[in-house]
């Protein structure tokens, strides 16, 4: 015997509220938004798995204005693993480059246009102060000088070197001693003190690792510089 058309349409009516009943038991709110969305009703909404932050350059949680420099830097960690500088999302130092070493390593940087001028490792421990002494002196006005220790990035400092860091705009390096950890970013001719700096004392009684403070990870965006004058 045939169903008439208001029993047909009772028995898909009983049909869809188990339906839906099974799923709200079974799936729950976020499977019965599944089930409308796959039935054509609207979209579901992401849920908290779904949702992921968005990152920007050298991974920042929000992208830098216009005409400044993304950056991410990272201190050594004790003497295992090696510092990474990133700028613009260009690794510009890291041990995959192959281009880190024990003490200080620096990346300098056009201060006008973003531009890659060179990298350099300074062994702190077992090298000669006058290396650095001669890499620091002649830089030009406007040039972005990017600092990461590694195990150990101050013993051979001197009363020099350390203050033509400051002229760079550091207040931490006056302090800076054995196996501290340092990020640092600043300038020649900055007229104060940078505020992209942070150090780590080695300590004992905090020390991260055996014998060294923890990595430090420092990023933010830096202006770049009008063309100088003449």
């Amino acid at each position: 015997m045939r169903m008439t058309g208001p029993v047909r349409a009772v028995g898909v009516l009983l049909l869809v509220g188990l339906t839906w009943l099974l799923a709200n038991s079974f799936f729950g709110a976020e499977g019965v938004s599944s089930l409308r969305h796959l039935f054509g009703g609207t979209k579901a909404e992401p849920t908290q798995f779904e949702l992921r932050p968005q990152k920007f350059k050298c991974g920042l949680s929000a992208p830098c204005p216009a005409k400044h420099l993304a950056f991410r830097i990272v201190s050594g960690a004790a003497n295992v693993i090696g510092p990474k500088i990133c700028l613009e999302d260009k690794i510009l130092v890291s041990s995959v480059k192959n281009n880190v070493g024990r003490g200080l390593n620096i990346a300098l940087v056009n201060g006008v246009t973003g531009d890659l001028l060179e990298t350099k490792t300074f062994d702190m421990w077992a090298g000669d102060v006058s290396d650095l002494l001669k890499f620091l002196r002649p830089l030009h006005e406007g040039t972005l000088v990017f600092v990461a220790s590694f195990d150990d990035g101050a013993t051979k400092m001197n009363d020099e070197s350390r203050h033509l860091f400051e002229e760079l705009g550091s207040t931490a390096v006056k302090e800076l001693a054995f196996r501290d950890s340092w990020v640092f970013v600043g300038a020649k001719g900055i007229e104060n003190k940078s505020p992209f700096e942070q150090r780590m004392k080695n300590s004992k009684n905090s020390n991260k690792y055996e014998g060294w403070p923890e990595s430090l990870e420092m990023d933010g965006c830096i202006p770049l510089r009008p063309p100088l004058e003449g």
